[in-house]
């Protein structure tokens, strides 16, 4: 399948997608950032995007003005759609408000199974605000993380330790200053026939326990001077904080909105990366159909995975044409070659990229 961009309402480009295109159950990951149901509209101006709603100056890039459960109802229409399109290993991110965030949670977990709700992610997007209202400061939204399966891609992601981290988590150190920290050799759970209820240096697992490993690699361990051994004879395993690889990603993410964009609502393009690198593999094939810039596309383009894109403004068709062709090509990166479909009601028309 080559990449694709599509111009029009993508309740229709996602039927044409499952009916024409045959790609029913072989999307791998969907993100997509919809209107939050604001009530305003959103204009681009001497290519300068607004980043609140109402502005008065310039060109229209999108209106936001369908509301309450018609907004739901809007919603839910489309994800229906895409859930058909989500491969058995595939996942859908969606982004969304304060506002209106938990009754489209209500609504996913309808449409996908509450069962396969992974996470309800908080990122941060902003500096604190200093407003004068009723309210505590608004500085974040939340992404809506569902799953097709129990068993979606999943490439763990991990960030680095930063230095007060390290000085938190691996607060030993030894001689020359290598920090580390110890963790138990036992776990819980008895096993009364196995090598992992075995004696240690003569000692056994305590009650109701049992040794992490077998017992030689215990003693490979102690050779190694992997053991501490407490002044009380409890033995502990090291571990270096230099040989880890950074700890497991949380679910509150800071990745602030660019400050200048080109387009309203523009992401972030490192929170793009994160969700494509977890959960798609190179040459999954990745959708977002309210594309705007077109921030996912190059994201996915970037980190080698197919890409389709959908969305009904001129402007951020145009947007999203041009952030591709910032694009270089090198020994790692092709230039993005695409197929764009122009829908007008019946008429396709394509052409390529």
């Amino acid at each position: 399948m080559e990449n694709i961009l599509i111009k029009g309402e993508n309740i229709e480009a996602l039927d044409l997608l499952i009916k024409d295109r045959n790609l029913k159950g072989k999307i791998d990951l969907i993100y997509i950032d919809p209107p939050f149901a604001t009530n305003g509209n959103f204009t681009i101006t001497d290519g300068r995007a607004t980043t609140i709603s109402n502005s008065r100056n310039g060109q229209i890039a999108y209106s936001d003005k369908i509301r309450g459960t018609e907004f739901i109802e809007y919603l839910k229409k489309r994800l229906v759609l895409l859930r058909e399109l989500i491969s058995t290993q595939g996942s859908i991110y969606l982004h969304i408000d304060y506002k209106i965030g938990h009754y489209v949670k209500i609504m996913m977990d309808e449409v996908f199974g509450i069962d396969n709700f992974r996470n309800d992610i908080t990122r941060v997007k902003c500096n604190p605000k200093n407003f004068k209202r009723v309210g505590y400061g608004n500085m974040k939204d939340l992404i809506l993380f569902y799953s097709k399966t129990k068993k979606p891609i999943w490439n763990e992601p991990k960030e680095p330790y930063s230095e007060n981290d390290k000085t938190k988590l691996f607060s030993k150190l030894e001689n020359g200053g290598r920090r580390y920290t110890t963790v138990p050799i036992h776990a819980p759970g008895e096993t009364l026939n196995g090598k992992s209820s075995q004696a240690f240096k003569g000692l056994l697992p305590p009650k109701g326990r049992h040794w992490r490993t077998d017992v030689e690699t215990l003693e490979k361990w102690d050779k190694q001077g992997l053991i501490e051994w407490s002044s009380t004879g409890n033995p502990r395993k090291k571990i270096y904080a230099d040989q880890q690889d950074g700890k497991r990603v949380q679910d509150i993410w800071e990745f602030k909105d660019p400050q200048y964009p080109t387009y309203p609502t523009e992401k972030n393009q490192a929170l793009l990366d994160l969700i494509i690198q977890t959960s798609s593999n190179q040459n999954s094939i990745v959708l977002d159909c309210f594309c705007g810039s077109g921030t996912t596309l190059k994201s996915a383009h970037l980190l080698k995975r197919k890409w389709i894109g959908i969305d009904n403004s001129e402007l951020a068709i145009r947007a999203t044409i041009n952030k591709m062709d910032t694009i270089v090509a090198d020994l790692f990166v092709k230039k993005p070659e695409y197929e764009f479909v122009e829908m007008k009601e019946t008429q396709l028309i394509n052409s390529q990229f």
